[in-house]
This record gives C-alpha cells, sequence and structure tokens, in this order.
C-alpha cells in the first residue's frame, strides 16, 4: 500500500473511531466503574469483534448482509435489542454498585470474562462497523495488488486505533470517578448510562443499508 492511501485510512478510521458510539460510552462506562485492566480487557474484547468483521469483511459476508435485507434487519434489530438489553442492565444495576473511590472505583461485580464478553458481543451485534467494512474499508483496497498484506495492514491499523482511543476514553473517565463518590450520583449515573444505551439502541433501528 502507497504512504499516502494508509495515511487517508488511517485519519477516517481514527476520526470514525473516535465518534461517540456504544463502543465508547461502554469504555467511558467501564472507566468509571472498574479498574483499568477491566477497561483494556474491554477494550480488546472490542478489537477482537472487530477483527471477526473485518475478515467477514474481505471474505464477501459482509457484502451479503448489506446486500440482503432481511439479513441486514435481523442483525439491525439484534444490535437494537443488545443495546437495549445494556441500558436495561445499567439500570437495575444501581442498587448493587459498591463505593470504594480509594480501591479500584465502581464495581460492577463483573468478571474480566465479562468485560471481554460483553465488548465483543456489542462490537459484532452493531450494524455501524459493518457498513464501515464492507462499504468504506474496501475502497482503500488496491485490487491489482496482494490483498492480504494490505488486509492486514488495514485491520491491525484500525484495531490499534480502536484499542488506544477506547483505552484513553476508559482512562479520562476513571479520573472523573470521584464524581460518583454520592450514592446518589451513581443512580443518576446509571440512570443516564441506561438511557443512552436504550435510546442508542432505538436509534439503530432507524440505519439504513449502504445502496
Amino acid at each position: 500500500m502507497e504512504l499516502h492511501t494508509i495515511l487517508l485510512y488511517s485519519t477516517v478510521a481514527f476520526f470514525y473511531i473516535l465518534s461517540p458510539g456504544p463502543a465508547v460510552f461502554l469504555a467511558i462506562i467501564n472507566g468509571m466503574r472498574a479498574d483499568l485492566k477491566s477497561v483494556a480487557v474491554a477494550a480488546f474484547g472490542n478489537i477482537v469483534g472487530l477483527l471477526f468483521l473485518s475478515t467477514a469483511s474481505i471474505l464477501g459476508l459482509g457484502a451479503i448482509i448489506i446486500a440482503s435485507a432481511t439479513l441486514f434487519m435481523v442483525v439491525k434489530v439484534v444490535g437494537s435489542l443488545y443495546l437495549i438489553y445494556l441500558g436495561i442492565k445499567f439500570i437495575k444495576a444501581k442498587s448493587a454498585l459498591k463505593m470504594n473511590i480509594e480501591q479500584s472505583g465502581l464495581e460492577r461485580g463483573v468478571t474480566k470474562k465479562g468485560y471481554f464478553k460483553e465488548a465483543f458481543l456489542l462490537a459484532i451485534t452493531n450494524p455501524k462497523p459493518i457498513l464501515f467494512f464492507t462499504a468504506i474499508f474496501p475502497q482503500f483496497l488496491d485490487s491489482k495488488s496482494a490483498l492480504l498484506p494490505q488486509f492486514i495492514i488495514m485491520t491491525t491499523l484500525f484495531m490499534g486505533l480502536s484499542f488506544t482511543i477506547l483505552f484513553l476514553y476508559g482512562v479520562l473517565a476513571k479520573k472523573s470517578k470521584k464524581l460518583l463518590s454520592n450514592p446518589k450520583r451513581v443512580t443518576w449515573f446509571n440512570r443516564v448510562s441506561g438511557a443512552i444505551f436504550i435510546a442508542l439502541g432505538i436509534s439503530l433501528l432507524q440505519l439504513k443499508r449502504a445502496q
């Protein structure tokens, strides 16, 4: 791949990942509620999900999903329901939170495996990354050159950017955890977080296929 193509792709990917979305909000919530190791595990779960989607795209599976109105609708509904489920989960978790600012912040009693699974499922059930890897990703591939090296470079860049940005979102959120030292703030934080995920889930249903 030519350098200018890599730089352009990296710029597009950077702003795509940086923009607010389910993965970003989950990283912020994890940063407020858990230790940095859990934030890192969740970010890793997200990029594994992205690797799954990029592989599906290069194999043509993503294009099939986009082309089929039925399949795309299934993915969209599943992703929407999962976001709504997370929103309800966060709202109902308010009574189970334990405050320990000096040690590890707000804990949800979720295992490291749970953080990984949560982020992974969020990644693979979100139609937006599918649209990115199907509609935008292929535009940077040079069909006259070997696809595998290009796939490895572009996927590695996207995963690296995703992990770094999501982790930094978590770190910044963790710096603000003292704002939740009051139990009432914890309750409202969960309500607002849950409402955001529910709203994202509902808005996801409005997402249209790439023509």
